[in-house]
């Protein structure tokens, strides 16, 4: 036997590509707490985080991150109306909604926005992080305490 040597892969080498996310927050304290949650996470960065509904498409376009957390209520451009931007713009890009706003219509409005997931601002943090994941594997995601009214998530 030769002593040639077998090529042994880096350690970054072998590690999975980061989910890149970008976050849409309105309001400081939870953008930053987001933010720093999802960086504590080795298989997650934040690319960005915009404070606008205005400017998420020119960041998603800018930054192409795999998943886009949103709010519904933000200033600008609503997080629904981005949302559908966002399908049309960058379909690559899962939307998932991260909501005080806890009611059927937009839920149902979501749905038809193309998002894949829909989750409440009140849930813990490891479904917030297991959503992030499922959503960029192409799963689709719903809180917990609102798939009971989902009926059009069913059906697409």
């Amino acid at each position: 036997m030769s002593g040639t040597p077998i090529p042994v892969p880096s350690a970054r080498q072998t590690r999975r590509p980061a989910i890149r996310v970008l976050v849409a927050e309105d309001v400081a304290a939870v953008r930053d707490t987001v933010v720093a949650l999802l960086g504590l996470e080795p298989d997650i960065e934040v690319v960005t985080a915009v404070a606008s509904g205005d400017q998420i498409v020119p960041a998603a376009l800018r930054y192409r991150p795999d998943v886009t957390l949103l709010d519904i209520g933000l200033p600008g451009t609503d997080g629904l109306t981005a949302a559908a931007q966002l399908a049309g713009q960058l379909p690559g890009c899962r939307v998932l909604i991260l909501t005080g706003l806890e009611t059927t219509a937009n839920l149902d409005a979501a749905v038809r926005a193309g998002v894949s997931g829909f989750l409440l601002k009140d849930g813990p943090a490891d479904d917030l992080i297991s959503a992030v994941r499922a959503v960029a594997r192409g799963e689709r995601v719903i809180d917990p305490r609102l798939a009971g009214t989902a009926p059009v998530w069913e059906q697409q």
